[in-house]
């Protein structure tokens, strides 16, 4: 009965889209601060509360340095930071599967980080349901009426997304800072110099013409996802867009063809650079391609993507709950800090849309144009929840698998490639290896001690428990030896075929292709000889055992 009851919570999981909460009413409220103008017409009311001088705020960030720069300088030197005693912002950046640890230690020392800000949904879903974010409560305190005024600006929905969080309480857990949008980042000139097609979504980057300079010069580029919160949401994009089993194909595909960096700027400067003909990214690293590189051009995979809110919120158990408010409201206001996102070095999608009526926005045309294409693309029906259940074992199976073993994977696929593309192995024949090098494998189960193989039923189940280090361990090890093997068999099957006899003949069209040699599942006279030995060698060993 259990079970069975299992079975049915995870179908309904698995089934159900992501849960859009009412918006708050914000924008019919009467404001505690009356009739007060813009900007920052709540200053004056959060100055009243009650509140300290001279204090520092801690923010944990995914942000990169530029954006932490530019906002320190414009925050420290705002009305909103001087008045309520804003001396100093500490950033704290770290990578994704750190923030659980970072956020636990801060309040065991008694100095809690303040505010979270950037990341995307999915982490800060995953710190949501750690209890780690507070809930944005007017009555509990006052000086949250600040972030409701600046939601209220705010669309409810971005391309048919929500733009912030009601938690399971009633209340508003973080709200969307920016736009994200998620696709491939081209530089043309590379693209010609290379005679290379235009990818144009997800599997195109899987296509063995991006494998034929390989291994000396990979033309596409990744990072690893336990590096990058945005690399991480473009891997479960296509997980769900492609479906789980199909999704990893593309994925291992993508890697082999891939050089792998170790975060997502990495792919942004290589595209830029004309590195690389090609890089999946978020959204603004590729209008900033686009900025400094006029051969660059960001491209949305149509109907295979998603736009979504990166968040910002407030740390439970902050020291500074009106200097936190404070710069929550300041980041989502269109004069304070939705014009960091214009900034000819950021680039960013805001979204607030009233800053495109300031002095700043009616200056970057070419980002509102972006932004009326980004909220209005249609996307995938993402499921959020099944994003975060799967989070953890989708990351640490890609760096086992698709990382730490992407020597072997890049060496047997840039031979099958190269033979597909040089004509010595068939069509049928290269999407048998392709099978070979893809199809999953099975390994055991740390837990139950079962031989598995990495569903997305076993990912949720196995969610929890990963964070246990020998369990990880365990199961890192596993994959990686799993997928090690599975790349070198692919690799001696396509040698087995070399070494048979078996060519083909494909013509430039790619349309007909003969195959010469010995038929298919044929046995030539040698093998059969060696079959015979070894029969014999079999027969004489079983006597011998029998006579003793």
């Amino acid at each position: 009965m259990r079970s069975a009851l299992a079975l049915v919570l995870l179908a309904l999981l698995l089934a159900s889209p992501l849960l859009v909460a009412t918006h708050a009413k914000a924008a019919t409220q009467q404001w505690p601060w009356g009739n007060a103008k813009e900007p920052f017409p709540w200053l004056s009311y959060l100055k009243s509360l009650p509140h300290k001088e001279g204090v520092t705020l801690v923010i944990i960030t995914r942000h990169e340095s530029t954006i932490l720069e530019k906002t320190r300088e414009k925050f420290l030197n705002s009305p909103v930071a001087k008045e309520l005693g804003i001396k100093n912002i500490q950033f704290v950046q770290a990578g994704p599967e750190q923030w659980e640890t970072y956020i636990k230690k801060s309040i065991e020392r008694g100095r809690p980080i303040d505010v979270a800000w950037g990341g995307g949904p999915t982490l800060f879903n995953y710190i949501d349901s750690l209890g780690y974010l507070e809930p944005i409560n007017v009555k509990a305190q006052p000086a949250y009426w600040a972030i409701l005024y600046e939601m209220s600006k705010i669309p409810k929905t971005i391309a048919g997304v929500p733009t912030y969080k009601n938690g399971t309480d009633g209340y508003i857990h973080w709200i969307g800072a920016a736009i994200s949008s998620f696709g491939i980042t081209v530089n043309h000139k590379v693209l010609k110099e290379y005679n290379l097609p235009t990818p144009e979504t997800w599997a195109d980057l899987t296509k063995p013409i991006y494998a034929k300079e390989l291994p000396a010069t990979p033309l596409i580029g990744i990072a690893d996802p336990t590096m990058s919160t945005s690399n991480t949401r473009m891997y479960e994009i296509v997980l769900q867009a492609y479906g789980w089993d199909q999704g990893w194909k593309i994925l291992t595909l993508m890697a082999a063809n891939s050089k792998i960096y170790d975060s997502s700027s990495g792919v942004r400067d290589a595209v830029i650079l004309g590195d690389i003909a090609a890089g999946i990214t978020i959204d603004f690293y590729g209008y900033t391609a686009m900025h400094q590189n006029p051969a660059c051009e960001y491209i949305l995979p149509k109907g295979l993507t998603i736009v979504n809110a990166d968040p910002i919120a407030i740390i439970k158990g902050t020291r500074y709950p009106v200097q936190a408010a404070a710069f929550v409201a300041w980041v989502l206001s269109e004069y304070g800090g939705q014009q960091i996102w214009l900034d000819p070095d950021i680039n960013r999608l805001p979204i607030n849309p009233h800053v495109f009526n300031t002095t700043i926005g009616k200056e970057r045309k070419d980002l509102l144009q972006a932004y009326k294409t980004a909220t209005t693309t249609k996307g995938i029906p993402f499921n959020e929840t099944l994003a975060s259940y799967t989070e953890r074992p989708m990351q640490f199976y890609f760096k086992a698998t698709l990382v730490n073993a992407h020597d072997a994977l890049q060496r047997a696929w840039a031979a099958i490639a190269k033979a597909y593309l040089q004509g010595k192995i068939t069509k049928e024949q290269f999407n048998k290896l392709v099978n070979l090098l893809t199809q999953p494998f099975k390994f055991k189960d740390p837990v139950t001690g079962q031989m598995v193989t990495f569903t997305k039923e076993y990912a949720i189940k196995i969610n929890k428990k990963i964070s246990n280090p020998s369990i990880y361990q365990a199961l890192m090890s596993e994959w990686e030896d799993g997928a090690r093997h599975r790349y070198q068999n692919a690799y001696q099957a396509l040698q087995q075929i070399l070494q048979g006899g078996q060519a083909s003949s494909t013509s430039t069209t790619g349309t007909q292709t003969t195959t010469q040699g010995k038929a298919k599942g044929g046995t030539s006279t040698t093998e059969l000889a060696i079959a015979i030995i070894v029969i014999i060698i079999i027969i004489a060993g079983a006597a011998v055992v029998l006579r003793k």
